[in-house]
């Protein structure tokens, strides 16, 4: 068939693999603004692509009305009113094979995750740059016909912030860091004694604004931000379009291995990351950020990192793999990059 007028777009979860579709779309639709884009995605992530031209929303209720067989043929019964020419399946997984299968008919591609490449990075058989996931996505437009460069990118501006927003700014006069510490494993994190020395001493010179949710990050985050006066935390106090909001407006977020990293990197801010079992090589590092803003585990201490690609597969002792990053090495690496942006 030509090149269709209107994908539709899968991409269900998670969080920050949603949040990394949003540069390649925006990419795409600059690029060909003819096309039509509509992602179907979980409600929460609607506010990812508000900006974005050419990119409609359709939300998939997959806990409710669109769940099951039964519910994901709901699905695509009304997604088909929405007359799509092809569908770039963006997730591969069960429930997107399953609405695909309903597509027939239609041009149906979904990306290649590299699995062998993964599992070979993984068990040592390997140990090189891997595609970047923006890449595999990337890829499947390009098999659609549409060719995409992702070397010049364009970011929405930032959001002014509401006298709310800038309540959790300190001293106006100083950069401002965003730390998001935690992760979906603990593997992946930085040990939380660590983490507190480290914002001690990042907050003599910058603002800090800390990320999290969940009852236990909340505790956390509040007993820190207690405990400093240039610390706030924003866990539990925001809604997602407002955290977005806060982080245009960093001149650095520093993140874990997680969804946090890819918030700031969609919307241009420069990311440093913290690397524990995981590692940038299996594609996962934060959009447009150079290499060495990347901080891994020291592989003379840890030789078996990356253990796993999420970080829920590793040895006895590799829980605290990204300790090895010293204090003081991100330290440096924070003022050198809060340089730059400046």
């Amino acid at each position: 068939m030509p090149n269709p007028k209107h994908i539709l777009v899968i991409r269900f979860s998670a969080m920050g693999d949603v949040a990394m579709t949003v540069p390649v779309l925006r990419a795409l639709t600059e690029q060909y603004p003819n096309l039509k884009i509509t992602v179907v995605s979980r409600a929460f992530f609607e506010t990812f692509f508000k900006d974005l031209k050419n990119v409609d929303f359709y939300s998939a209720d997959l806990k409710g009305t669109h769940k099951g067989i039964l519910g994901l043929y709901k699905l695509s019964k009304a997604l088909k009113t929405l007359n799509f020419d092809a569908v770039a399946d963006l997730h591969n997984v069960l429930r997107s094979n399953i609405l695909k299968f309903f597509f027939l008919g239609k041009t149906v591609l979904q990306i290649d995750k590299g699995r062998a490449e993964k599992k070979a990075l993984t068990s040592g058989q390997l140990f090189k740059q891997l595609k970047t996931t923006h890449q595999r996505y990337a890829e499947v437009f390009e098999r659609l016909g549409y060719a995409i460069d992702l070397s010049q990118p364009l970011f929405p501006e930032k959001v002014e912030l509401s006298s709310k927003l800038k309540g959790f700014i300190a001293n106006v006069k100083h950069k401002t860091v965003g730390i998001a510490p935690f992760a979906a494993h603990k593997s992946k994190m930085y040990p939380l004694d660590q983490m507190e020395e480290l914002i001690v001493e990042l907050s003599k010179d910058y603002n800090i604004i800390l990320f999290g949710g969940g009852k236990n990050e909340v505790e956390f985050l509040s007993a820190i931000e207690d405990k400093y006066s240039k610390v706030h935390s924003v866990a539990g106090k925001l809604n997602l379009d407002e955290e977005l909001t806060l982080i245009s407006n960093l001149d650095l977020m520093l993140s874990m291995d997680s969804g946090n990293g890819h918030l700031a990197a969609m919307l241009g801010v420069k990311v440093i990351t913290i690397w524990g079992v995981t590692h940038p090589y299996a594609g996962f590092a934060p959009f447009n950020q150079p290499d060495d803003y990347a901080l891994v585990a020291d592989r003379a201490q840890y030789p078996l990192v990356p253990t796993s690609i999420y970080g829920n597969k590793y040895p006895d002792g590799y829980e605290a793999a990204a300790g090895s990053i010293s204090v003081k090495t991100i330290v440096s690496k924070v003022k050198f990059v809060i340089r730059d942006v400046e």
